[in-house]
């Protein structure tokens, strides 16, 4: 049998992985995202019932990214001794018996805790899902393979807006709709947990739906793309934490989880606030922007790896999302608010691909411990998003918090600009072409 040219044998695997792999990590994400968003829509009921401000759901609300920062590094380095399986699919069972205690909450103080054990428990997930891409989608199409996974984020929103709409609807056996929905949606983390050490491959050498030659050729261009791996020494923990370039992609990073959690979270609230819709037509619209950000993830992540051009496809979509942000921030029609949110979460989201795309290309060795810096330091834009339009809501009902975080996604399309620039200078000096 004639082996098949190697561009060939190239598109053959890469199809393979997408096929394979792609469908059960989008799966884990959209699990994963709907538990920390879903706390959006049970706020519709839990801040009067349990007399909660807008500060204190703010802060609530963003308390999840503290644990996320305190937890996320010693997480990935656990995952890096035990491997993606048994890690991931503990962290699954246990931020799923997490979130479902949320039924507990009884005041401000029991939000902040169980928001926080939340994000402590899920510490370890996002960056272990990057890593693990990293060690099987080769670089020319690991933007594309960000992107679709990526696009977990608003399809569980898409999905689970019109589900938890419903489900605070249903009232029994002692408990109220927003506990029902804490309960319901806390079951398929804690399954699929369960699934996820017989159903994920470890590698590609324990992939049996590769052919031999397919497994070969990735095993090798893996190893190539990763031979020249540089900047993080693994034996200094300190190279990393301290080391420029993670921190300047760590505030690139930071706009995008500001925008995503600070829209994402408030948006239930500023549709029925400004509408006076039902809980489920609130959920219904609320799915509206989560479907357009999709397409504008996957779109966007397909043409960077197209162009292979990275900075400038972070950049625009950030200056977009500003500009839409700070339109809605001062209004109360409906229409501009809610239309200002959406084209500044399909910003944000858009430069997810092409973001850890570039990100992963610098960071070099030990991209565990670089990513988990990464993630963990710009994830507290995730604090900051929901407590700063929570801080600044103002008395008729605007919510002014969206200025300030367009202004970050400002800054971070500039230092997208700056760190984009520099890797470009630095490949230029080492290939001898600059």
């Amino acid at each position: 049998m004639t082996a098949a040219p190697v561009p060939e044998l190239e598109a053959i695997t890469v199809r393979k992985l997408f096929l394979h792999l792609l469908p059960f990590l989008f799966l884990l994400y959209i699990v994963a995202y709907l538990d920390r968003i879903n706390v959006s829509f049970a706020a519709l009921q839990m801040r009067e019932q349990l007399h909660l401000t807008d500060r204190m759901y703010g802060r609530a609300g963003g308390m999840f990214f503290w644990g996320y920062l305190l937890f996320q590094l010693p997480s990935n380095l656990v995952l890096e001794r035990v491997g993606v399986r048994k890690w991931i699919a503990a962290l699954m069972v246990v931020w799923g018996l997490v979130s479902c205690c949320t039924i507990f909450v009884r005041g401000p103080v029991s939000f902040y805790v169980l928001r926080f054990l939340l994000g402590a428990a899920e510490a370890g997930f996002f960056p272990g899902m990057i890593l693990y891409m990293k060690r099987w989608f080769p670089a020319n199409s690991r933007a594309r393979a960000v992107a679709w996974f990526m696009t977990a984020n608003p399809l569980a929103g898409v999905f689970g807006s019109p589900i938890s709409g419903a489900l605070l609807g249903l009232h029994g056996a002692g408990l109220q709709g927003w506990q029902w929905l804490f309960v319901m949606e806390a079951v398929p983390a804690v399954v699929l947990g369960i699934a996820v050490y017989w159903i994920l491959p470890e590698n590609p050498q324990g992939a049996s739906w590769l052919s031999d030659a397919e497994r070969n050729y990735l095993i090798k261009m893996l190893e190539q793309e990763h031979s020249g791996d540089h900047g993080l020494n693994k034996r200094d923990l300190l190279a990393v934490i301290f080391n420029a370039r993670v921190w300047m992609l760590a505030l690139v990073y930071f706009a995008l989880p500001a925008c995503m959690y600070g829209v994402t979270l408030w948006l239930p609230i500023a549709i029925r606030s400004l509408s006076g819709l039902s809980y489920f037509a609130t959920g219904v619209v609320a799915a509206i922007p989560f479907i357009v950000t999709a397409v504008s993830m996957v779109l966007v992540g397909m043409h960077s790896d197209r162009t292979n051009e990275r900075r400038w496809h972070i950049a625009l979509p950030a200056f977009v999302g500003a500009v839409a942000l700070a339109a809605a921030s001062h209004s109360r029609q409906p229409f501009l608010v809610i239309g200002g949110m959406t084209l500044g979460m399909m910003g944000a989201e858009a430069m997810t691909g092409p973001f850890w795309a570039m990100a992963t290309a610098q960071v070099g060795a030990n991209a565990a411990v670089a990513i988990a810096v990464i993630n963990s330091i710009a994830n507290l834009g995730g604090y900051f998003g929901p407590y700063i339009i929570g801080l600044l809501r103002s008395g008729n009902g605007q919510f002014r918090g969206l200025l300030a975080i367009g202004i970050t996604l400002a800054i971070s399309g500039s230092l997208s600009l700056v760190a984009g620039a520099r890797a470009e200078k630095r490949t230029a000096i080492a290939t001898g072409t600059g």
